[in-house]
């Protein structure tokens, strides 16, 4: 399995969303439901992205 570098990258870019996403929702003030909405569109691209790199 040499294809680790790719997850590698995508979890460090995970961090930096979730960290991103934590000034954000303090500049916003969002709730839990925008949070978690925020959360599955972020999950939905970063799977859509993955998909086509292996594919």
């Amino acid at each position: 399995m040499g294809d680790n570098s790719g997850l590698i990258l995508l979890v460090f870019l995970a961090f930096l969303f979730a960290w991103l996403l934590n000034r954000v929702r303090r500049a916003f003030r969002l709730g839990p439901v925008g949070y978690a909405g925020v959360m599955v569109v972020f999950i939905i691209v970063v799977l859509a992205m993955w998909g086509q790199t292996i594919g």
